[in-house]
């Protein structure tokens, strides 16, 4: 359930990424954003589950954010996309706020 709940999150990322620079949202234009964040979500996850971390915790969440951030950024250099200072320190706050808060959440409702 993780899983889908963060690269949900991390697709949400992207489309207020778009709407925000750009003013409109095409499947194109998302996935061009997108991918390199969910690549990283994906390898974080893998990490995940090779150390059967359990994915509700709230170190779990902070990996997931991490990797997708550290991953999307080398990505995102690696394809020709921008890495401004800027991007970096909005994707780490958002991402941040969209991965780990729903875990702390979840602990609090438990």
């Amino acid at each position: 359930m993780w899983l889908v709940v963060d690269l949900v999150l991390v697709g949400v990322f992207a489309v207020i990424g778009r709407l925000s620079h750009y003013g409109t949202l095409t499947a194109g234009g998302w996935w061009t954003t997108a991918w390199p964040f969910l690549v990283g979500t994906l390898l974080a996850w893998a990490v995940l589950t090779a150390t059967r971390r359990p994915p509700a915790a709230v170190t779990s969440g902070v990996l997931v954010w991490l990797g997708a951030l550290a991953g999307g950024m080398v990505l995102r250099h690696l394809s020709g996309q921008g890495t401004a200072t800027a991007f970096v320190v909005v994707a780490t706050l958002v991402l941040g706020a969209l991965l780990v808060l729903p875990r702390v959440g979840a602990r609090v409702r438990r």
